[in-house]
């Protein structure tokens, strides 16, 4: 993980977080869309990503998928992971986190978001904490507070799933 930024209340600000959300394409997957030939859209992700997200779940944050696009491999990986807030279609991103901040009483001290290109900037500039991979676009990676050593899709989310998760030191949110 590489540290971007000098941030002096980092224990504090890992302290603070309750949700985490991730963009799909170029985070959870390493951004290539592919199509059968029957017009489905494949999406091939991660593993040892998804584990990350279990077990951020299982310390209890609350976690959600913030994306542009919408298709139903997004539902199903979502399902799988117990991911249960996904936002597909947006847009406009900030409106779908701020609905997400709402509905559960939260401040964007509380958040941590990992993005990867331009529609995510206006998360990623708000939050706590702002997380990207390694090959994400340089205007991202000037705004966030870590950089992944990992590529989107290829251990990122797990690298920045335990580094969360190291900030905790055992304690289970409420």
């Amino acid at each position: 993980m590489i540290q971007n930024q000098k941030i002096d209340n980092l224990e504090e600000r890992l302290s603070k977080i309750k949700l985490v959300a991730f963009d799909v394409d170029g985070v959870l997957t390493n951004g290539e869309i592919i199509y059968s030939e029957s017009g489905e859209e494949l999406k091939i992700f991660n593993a040892k990503d998804g584990h990350g997200i279990v077990m951020l779940n299982h310390k209890g944050f609350t976690t959600a998928i913030i994306t542009a696009r919408q298709t139903p491999i997004i539902d199903r990986r979502a399902k799988d992971l117990d991911i249960t807030h996904v936002y597909q279609g947006a847009k406009n991103k900030l409106i779908a986190l701020q609905y997400l901040m709402g509905k559960h009483n939260l401040d964007y001290s509380e958040i941590a978001y990992v993005g990867d290109d331009m529609p995510d900037v206006c998360i990623l500039e708000r939050v706590g904490l702002a997380f990207c991979p390694n090959d994400a676009a340089e205007e991202v990676k000037k705004i966030c507070h870590f950089i992944s050593s990992k590529e989107g899709g290829k251990g990122a989310v797990r690298e920045i799933s335990d580094f969360i998760l190291s900030g905790i030191k055992d304690k289970t949110l409420v």
